[in-house]
């Protein structure tokens, strides 16, 4: 039976394909931007036939409609294992929860840990050779893939002909011999997400950052205004020859290659090719991604984990904070218990920058904020808020960078850690951190 027969054959409507959702069933959803919308919206009208559904998801791009026709929660549970602004909004309402885990090891978690019995996700066109492409979330989707058929499980591929179809290194695709229904969807445009604008203290942040910066240097973002603002001033810099090693790809990177800043040419290995595990951004990043040969999709047990992307020369990890201690321990997902995002890639790349020969972690943060009550707060705090999550353990911590400069962590004592850290906190801030650090014991000046 050739493929086309086999499309033909597996061909059903969205109200048809989630038919075989059952009460109690986990439901994966496709990461990020691909994430279903026609199979979405059919699975919700089925609330009142069904009970104690999970979902599973992450990075949320847009409100589900499970989560509109169930504004109680009771039948659809929404789980995430990356909080977006959507998963955030969900978690507060009651309705929603989170699942920890490093990003590098969620492939594992999948095949291992985590029972799907169905997976539903966009994707592109099938090709002529029976492959439907992830488009820009490759991710863990091919780990679903794999493991679903443990389960006696189901795989509904959502087609969406205004994806970005994307060039990679492997499981970027799903043959339709793997698949179990084909929905034709309604070819919603791509979600956008558009980078935060840079505040003045980002750019200062960024500016000293960048100052640090090399010709060669293979380079990691995380997500946010600070990370942008680096990208940014690196596409206005004179480095060159620089990599790209990520999770995410955003806008910023599009911004750097087109200025000639991004070649690859001195990358070990995966040399001219941008590589990365999903991408989330607008029509910028979309574009230059379809197609493109010099950029390569690949899951993220592959660009994450420290194994993999230590073996590269001079990378450079660049991530924001919520806080730090004086002992060096990194919160960067909860203001307490409050979960606003994940661990993600942070601690996976935090360890693989520190590895890599003539690599670099840098930890960026403005040194305060300010409250509800308008009062002026330190980021930089004798220990974390209780129940903020360790992002970081101490150990871990490389390079840390405020508005008022940078401090390196490795090698430190308690005492110089403090006096260190202490150094690039807001100066009207100082004096009650230095007394805060006299009684932990951990202060000498």
């Amino acid at each position: 039976m050739s493929v086309y027969d086999l499309y033909k054959q597996k061909l059903v409507s969205a109200d048809e394909a989630v038919k075989c959702v059952k009460s109690g069933d986990w439901v994966e959803y496709g990461f990020c931007i691909c994430g279903p919308v026609d199979l979405d919206h059919a699975l919700a009208k089925r609330k009142d036939e069904l009970k104690d559904v999970k979902i599973r998801a992450g990075v949320t791009a847009y409100v589900p409609q499970v989560m509109k026709a169930d504004p109680k929660g009771e039948t659809f549970i929404w789980n995430s294992v990356h909080f977006s602004g959507v998963d955030r909004k969900i978690s507060g309402e009651g309705r929603g929860w989170f699942l920890p885990m490093k990003y590098s090891e969620l492939p594992r978690y999948v095949r291992e840990n985590n029972v799907t019995n169905v997976f539903m996700v966009q994707v592109c066109p099938m090709d002529k050779h029976g492959y439907f492409n992830f488009s820009v979330s490759i991710s863990h989707h091919y780990a679903v893939v794999e493991a679903i058929k443990k389960f006696g499980g189901k795989v509904i591929v959502e087609v969406n002909e205004k994806l970005p179809r994307v060039r990679g290194g492997f499981e970027e695709c799903v043959h339709i011999s793997q698949v179990d229904y084909i929905v034709e969807g309604s070819n919603t445009h791509p979600t956008q997400i558009p980078s935060i604008v840079a505040t003045d203290v980002d750019k200062a942040v960024a500016k000293l950052v960048v100052e640090q910066l090399r010709d060669g240097d293979c380079i990691q973002l995380g997500i946010g205004g600070m990370p942008n603002a680096i990208g940014s001033m690196i596409a206005e810099s004179d480095l060159k020859d620089l990599g790209v090693h990520t999770e995410m790809f955003v806008d910023a990177y599009v911004d750097m290659y087109n200025a000639g800043r991004i070649t690859g040419a001195k990358k070990n290995f995966d040399k001219g090719r941008m590589v990365y595990a999903f991408a989330g951004g607008t029509d910028k990043t979309y574009e230059f991604l379809d197609e493109n040969p010099v950029a390569a999709g690949a899951p993220v047990d592959y660009t994450n984990h420290p194994a993999v992307a230590e073996k590269l020369d001079n990378l450079v990890s660049i991530n924001n904070a919520v806080e730090i201690d004086l002992y060096g321990q990194v919160g960067a997902e909860s203001a307490g218990i409050k979960q606003i995002s994940g661990t993600g890639g942070q601690l996976d790349f935090v360890q693989a920058a520190y590895a890599s020969k003539g690599g670099r972690s840098f930890i960026c943060m403005s040194s305060t904020f300010t409250d509800k009550q308008g009062n002026l707060k330190s980021r930089i705090i004798p220990t974390l808020s209780p129940g903020t999550i360790v992002t970081d353990p101490r150990t871990a911590t490389h390079i840390v960078v405020t508005e008022y400069g940078m401090v390196n962590l490795k090698g430190k004592t308690t005492w110089e850690r403090a006096e260190a850290l202490i150094g690039i906190a807001h100066p009207e801030l100082r004096d009650g951190l230095i007394e805060d650090a006299k009684k932990m014991g951990i202060w000498r000046r």
